[in-house]
């Protein structure tokens, strides 16, 4: 894929329950794993607007590495190094949806980026 951004970035928003019921929650059964590794980096449940403002500056800041259209609208993938509070940089994915007719793209998920062989 040539390097491109994520479309609309200035538009991408993430939804609160995002964070505080997945990313950020030790309890859930998929966003466990999310959130310990979220939270090895210094976020937390308490302060999750930072999370959001990064994930934001992420899909802004990296380049597209993959593209899919699917039934509910075009899933962008976002692969990148990630600021966080205790200042080292991880590499994240981020995963955006567009949906046709909507304000922007909006996050469906954030892990670990995948390493490179």
């Amino acid at each position: 894929m040539d390097a491109a951004s994520l479309p609309k970035a200035e538009l991408a928003y993430v939804e609160e329950r995002k964070v505080t019921e997945y990313l950020l929650a030790l309890g859930h059964p998929d966003g466990h794993d999310k959130a310990v590794f979220f939270m090895s980096f210094g976020f937390r449940p308490q302060q999750w607007e930072r999370l959001v403002e990064a994930l934001l500056d992420h899909a802004r800041g990296n380049q597209l590495a993959g593209k899919e259209e699917t039934p509910f609208g075009v899933q962008y993938v976002v692969d990148g190094p990630m600021r966080v509070p205790d200042g080292r940089s991880p590499s994240v994915r981020s995963v955006w949806e567009q949906k046709p007719g909507g304000r922007g793209p909006r996050l469906v998920t954030a892990y670990p980026a995948p390493t490179r062989r």
